[in-house]
């Protein structure tokens, strides 16, 4: 008993002995006995050209104008591109990046207050303050923003990302105060959603022909060359309107006979005559069920729109002109669509079939696994699974390997030379080019 109580009482006294040189700044382990403690598995080891601890869990990830614009909850950061080192942080309630690598830009704003800021991707700079706007929307080529002086009462503008003056500015009444802050959605396409692959991935899309602002029961449709307002729809209370590219499609969904009977109509403004119909088309804007109530926009991507023909097959089709650019076989399913490639699963969940609506093909396959999720980007076509765990960046074009990682990290974003993925408040950087796991 003597001895445990010596050696109790020895090692009491030890631990005061290190608090009190710790506290005096003698000599301190904590710190590396913590940085142990926290030390972070490696994300993507071998092929990751570095990884860095991030402020938290990112709302969104981009890559843009050499950095790398990481968006929280009350906060947006950037890090470098080359070597994963925050450049800067700003206190900000949401942020959206707009332009390319030569004209990019980080928009930063604050819920309940009125206006934004256009920072510098590189410094947190700030190169132009509005102070009147309500919402924004960002794209890889402008910004568009709103504001409402009166209820009823609001202005769109046109901006090119680092312009110092609107390009258009239009009158559109009726929209109110229901659009805020970043990229308020829209009526147009959701892409298809994917739970290892973030649905931004792919960073801004290029300012679509047309826009459409939703309030009061009423969608502006908005062109968005010219700066003019093309056409008001009002949609039935059975229907849904989504403006995909250059047409406005209006969905019909009638419940009858204990089921919905599905129509799409397809118009060109600003004459508003039909393009194209189809009865019996399926573009899943409704829960199945007997109310047929329409509460999602159609799946798809910039022209093409993701359907269910009245025998349950999914079509691909063309917003623009109705053409079917795929019919697929039951069993078969679209994991991510583009204007230019489809990605498709087999019956037997073994294969990954990417076809070419330019040249109405299969351009590559690949084997998979039943878990398997995907994503299509400009950049990279990229493959996630599970069992066992794998990120794969392929050419949309060839399916050659650009990049390849053992890893259970999700995709955040997709750049012109690599890819980012976070893996608890981790981030790693995966360049195209690098060596493919084995």
């Amino acid at each position: 008993m003597a001895s445990g109580g010596s050696a109790k009482g020895y090692a009491l006294v030890g631990v005061v002995v290190v608090v009190v040189l710790a506290t005096t700044g003698v000599w301190n382990p904590f710190p590396k006995i913590w940085s142990w403690i926290n030390q972070s598995d490696p994300i993507a080891e071998g092929v990751a050209t570095w990884q860095t601890p991030i402020g938290g869990s990112p709302r969104s990830v981009t890559i843009s104008g050499g950095a790398v614009v990481v968006e929280y909850r009350t906060s947006v950061e950037a890090y470098g591109i080359t070597a994963g080192v925050r450049l800067w942080k700003s206190d900000a309630d949401w942020a959206g990046v707009a332009g390319g690598d030569s004209d990019a830009v980080v928009v930063v704003g604050r819920l309940l207050t009125k206006g934004y800021e256009v920072l510098d991707p590189a410094t947190g700079a700030v190169r132009r303050r509005d102070t009147q706007a309500t919402a924004v929307w960002t794209y890889a080529d402008a910004v568009l923003d709103l504001r409402c002086p009166k209820a009823g009462e609001c202005e769109l503008s046109a901006w090119e990302p680092r312009g110092s003056k609107p390009m258009w500015t239009i009158g559109t009444p009726g929209i109110g105060f229901v659009l805020d802050a970043a990229n308020p959605d829209l009526p147009d396409t959701q892409p298809l959603s994917s739970s290892q692959i973030d649905s931004r991935a792919a960073g801004p899309r290029r300012l679509p022909n047309l826009v459409g602002l939703p309030g009061d029961g009423k969608i502006d449709v908005i062109d968005t060359a010219q700066g003019r307002v093309v056409q008001t729809r009002t949609p039935a209370r059975d229907q849904r309107v989504a403006v995909v590219g250059s047409r406005v499609l209006t969905v019909t969904g009638e419940a009858r006979d204990g089921t919905c009977y599905y129509g799409v109509v397809a118009h060109d403004p600003p004459n508003g005559r039909p393009v194209w119909q189809r009865d019996g088309l399926n573009l899943r804007t409704a829960d199945n069920g007997s109310s047929c109530k329409q509460e999602r926009d159609p799946a798809g991507g910039d022209e093409v729109v993701l359907g269910v023909d009245p025998v349950g097959r999914r079509e691909l089709i063309s917003a623009h002109d109705g053409r079917v650019l795929w019919r697929g076989e039951q069993g078969q399913d679209v994991l991510a669509v583009d204007d230019q490639y489809a990605l498709v699963r087999t019956e037997d969940k073994r294969t990954l079939v990417a076809r070419s609506f330019g040249r109405g093909k299969v351009a590559w396959r690949r084997g998979i696994t039943a878990d398997t999720q995907a994503a299509l980007t400009p950049y990279a076509a990229v493959v996630a699974q599970r069992k066992p765990a794998r990120v794969i960046a392929l050419s949309p074009r060839t399916g050659g390997v650009l990049t390849e990682a053992r890893t259970d990290a999700k995709v955040f974003a997709v750049g012109p030379g690599g890819l980012i993925l976070v893996a608890g408040r981790d981030m790693a950087y995966l360049p195209f080019g690098s060596s493919p796991a084995q």
